[in-house]
């Protein structure tokens, strides 16, 4: 309940549910004709005038929200002779692309009528904002209901892994690790191909004596993006168009589900460059398609048809190539409607067997099955199951 009716008391109740996300106190302090303004030049169309409570909710504060992780930090209140409350201060936060940091000074005008809050125009350091927002530069991530899609956007290029794709799948593989709402992952390529590897005019645009290094730098932002798509709990999912080869089959191996082009490509390649491997291939390509196969493939860079890498084990299942994209992402949702933490859990167990003792396995699986039963989703699934109805899990 609201102590005080005072415009100042009224503004600063108003940033602290804002803060908190409290959309019951909100309730309370917006008048069911409130009108709010944000600045013109927002990014991702959040600047205008939104009508009611619910509109600004929705259209101002909560795009606010799904895109940057931001707090109004007020400094001073003044009381104009109008009536109105200047209220100024700075947004503090990131970017939920690209992680960019987040400093704008602001000026909010607020208006009170019968003890609640009217209407709020907002003035702020819109290019600040834009900077904040700026995408990632060779890949796309959007996160909605629960599942990331992760998508590389350099169609031209064949999906070519850079410098500066490698350094963006680090970042996306970061923001999704660190999103706890997150529950499946969806990695795909724009164009007609997943990715062919390494951008070999990289490769061949350096000067010899500079090409260690800059491929150190390179494949170590992007081994530590699959070392975190790989331990997080949420479930991966590709879809592969096309070709896909060289170290861009990492992205692969990070999924636990792959959906490929009956009609898709896969090679390796590096033999014809004289280069060795990168992309976890020599850890990952013997433990699913067996040594013999994975030493054929290396040393006489032999391609695989689609359906040849469906009976090695390299993907889950073919689909045709108009429909790749439709069944992986049918696959995501459904993962991500399903129990996280049991997922992530069984993610790592599977991974780990390869290097464990039965003994150690076995203890390992009673110690993940006993944590698992305190989790609400066990609750939830038991219930069901004897229910006769369908879980409806959480992620917790």
């Amino acid at each position: 309940m609201m102590e005080s009716s005072k415009p100042a008391d009224l503004a600063r109740t108003l940033y602290a549910a804002l803060a908190a996300g409290d959309r019951d106190q909100l309730d309370r302090l917006l008048h069911p004709s409130f009108v709010g303004r944000t600045a013109e030049g927002m990014p991702f169309g959040i600047g205008g005038q939104h009508d009611g409570p619910a509109a600004m909710r929705r259209n101002g504060w909560g795009a606010i929200a799904r895109h940057f992780e931001a707090r109004a930090e007020p400094e001073q209140f003044c009381d104009l002779a109008d009536g109105r409350l200047l209220v100024t201060g700075r947004y503090r936060g990131r970017g939920k692309q690209n992680g960019a940091a987040l400093d704008a000074a602001f000026a909010h005008l607020i208006t009170v009528e019968e003890g609640k809050i009217r209407a709020l125009e907002q003035f702020t350091d819109t290019a600040r904002w834009r900077d904040a927002a700026a995408p990632l530069r060779t890949v796309l991530l959007d996160i909605a209901d629960g599942v990331a899609t992760l998508r590389l956007n350099r169609p031209d290029q064949g999906n070519a892994i850079n410098p500066d794709m490698a350094a963006d799948l680090l970042e996306a593989a970061t923001q999704i690790a660190e999103n706890s709402g997150v529950r499946a992952v969806l990695i795909a390529g724009n164009g007609p191909n997943f990715t062919v590897g390494g951008d070999l005019a990289v490769f061949a645009g350096t000067e010899r004596a500079d090409l260690p290094n800059r491929l150190r730098r390179m494949i170590d932002a992007y081994h530590l993006a699959i070392e975190r798509l790989t331990g997080i709990d949420a479930p991966v999912v590709a879809a592969v168009r096309g070709g896909a080869g060289g170290g861009g089959l990492g992205l692969l191996y990070a999924a636990d589900i792959v959906v490929a082009a009956d009609d898709a490509r896969f090679a390796l390649g590096y033999g014809a460059l004289g280069l060795t491997a990168d992309g976890g291939n020599t850890w990952f390509l013997p433990r699913m398609v067996g040594m013999r196969r994975a030493q054929e493939l290396f040393l006489l860079n032999r391609r695989l048809t689609a359906q040849e890498a469906l009976e090695c084990g390299l993907v889950s299942r073919l689909v045709a190539s108009d429909a790749v994209e439709a069944e992986a992402a049918a696959v995501a949702e459904k993962l991500a409607a399903g129990p996280t933490l049991a997922h992530g859990a069984v993610r790592r167990m599977l991974r780990q067997s390869f290097e464990t003792g039965l003994s150690d396995q076995l203890d390992a699986e009673k110690e993940s099955i006993v944590a698992a039963s305190r989790s609400d989703d066990a609750g939830e699934g038991i219930t069901a199951f004897m229910a006769k109805r369908r879980p409806q899990f959480q992620g917790r």
